[in-house]
Parts: structure tokens; sequence; C-alpha cells
């Protein structure tokens, strides 16, 4: 049962073998020139046979931001301790793991019946997303979205909730960028393997989410809304 978990998984409990500043790179990189952390992809390959990193490096510095996010969000709406230890298991679980093993599995489905190229004699016969990279896919795209909706909005937060067109238009814009650098972020992961086509298709959601964001525009305050809805109040 072991050998069909990613080997990412299998190898989180050997800290004293994760390159911390390796991963530290990859998330600053991810945020300033996203191109460059799917550069490795190839080496990557090339050495160990897989598309996808086996360093879970990255998912303990994230995990570990989500913690600190959620202690912080706690602060700012005065929840207990037991409350706020609560918040940041859920930030950690649902907002990241869980959804990220629901949209990995997306990814991989579509992307293997869809956008693998038609084979032919230069095709590699590995030419198959595995799960594990859409997985890596998704931790890449989540790590701006976590810095735009998890930090940005924290320290504008009185900001985003004022009743004024102003303040909506900020905490909605937000909001667009989140999901925006999110969608991006899955388009350059998928575009970066050489034998997937149409991956600009990834990109279709932008167009919806636009939408929906000029008309939110005539009044809908975004922010308070999910905020209300995700911390209950």
């Amino acid at each position: 049962m072991s050998q069909r978990l990613p080997l990412i998984f299998r190898r989180l409990h050997r800290f004293n073998q994760m390159d911390f500043e390796q991963a530290i790179w990859q998330l600053g990189y991810l945020c300033l020139a996203p191109r460059r952390v799917y550069r490795n992809v190839y080496f990557h390959k090339q050495t160990k046979n897989t598309w996808a990193r086996d360093d879970p490096a990255i998912l303990v510095l994230i995990a570990a931001c989500l913690f600190v996010s959620g202690i912080a969000w706690s602060v700012a709406y005065s929840f207990s301790v037991r409350r706020a230890f609560e918040l940041a298991v859920v930030m950690i679980v649902r907002d990241y793991l869980l959804t990220g093993l629901v949209v990995a599995t997306v990814l991989w489905f579509v992307s293997n019946r869809i956008l693998v190229a038609p084979p032919s004699h230069s095709s590699p016969a590995d030419s198959a997303v595995e799960w594990a990279y859409a997985f890596d896919v998704h931790t890449n795209a989540f790590f701006p979205f976590f810095l735009t909706l998890y930090v940005a909005q924290l320290l504008i937060l009185p900001v985003v909730l004022k009743d004024n067109w102003i303040c909506l238009f900020l905490g909605n814009t937000l909001y667009l960028a989140g999901f925006a650098q999110y969608t991006y972020g899955v388009y350059l992961g998928l575009n970066a393997l050489p034998f997937l086509i149409r991956s600009e298709l990834l990109l279709s959601p932008l167009l919806p989410l636009f939408t929906a964001y000029i008309i939110s525009l005539l009044g809908f305050n975004v922010a308070k809304h999910v905020l209300a809805v995700y911390f209950g109040s």
C-alpha cells in the first residue's frame, strides 16, 4: 500500500534529507519568475526518470506558512488558542492537501485524456502525466495564491471589509489576482511537459473569472462574503 503513495509523501518523515535551501529558492521564483522553476523539470526527468519532485521540503515549508497564517488570522478574529490551532490545521489539511488531491486528480485525468499528443515514433514511451507531478503543479500554483489571499488580504483586512466602492474594488481585485495566479501557475506547470498539446485550454477559466469580477464590481464585496463563510462570522 505504501508503494502506491507518491515518493514525496513517503519521504515526509526524513527531515535530515530535505533540501530546504532549494525549496526556498523555488518558492521565491514561483512568485518572481515561475518559468525558471520548471526549467529544472527536464533535468529531474533525465537524472531520476520522473517528472515529479521527490523532495518534500517544499510541502513542509508551505504547511509551516499555512500554520503561521492560521495563527495570524486567529489573532485578527480574536479566536481562542484551541480554535486558532484548529484553523491552522484546517488551512493545511483542507485548503492545501485535500484541495490539492482533488485538483491533482482532475488535472491528471484531463491531461492524460485530452492534452497528451498522439503517439508517434519521436514520442517517448512514457508520455503521460504522473499524478505526483499534477500535485506538484498544484503546490507550485498554490504558493502565490497563498501570498495573495492568506497574507496580503490579512494585511489589508480592515480596508477590504469597509463599505465603499474603492475598498470593494481593492478586495475583489485581490481575489481576481489570487485565482488568476493559480490558473496561470497550473498552465505553466503542464505547459512545461513536452508531450502535451493544447495546454492553453487550461487558461480557459480566466474568462469566466474575469466576467464574474466585472459583475462583482456592481456592488458584491467578495472578501466580506467569503470571509463570513470561512470564519463563520
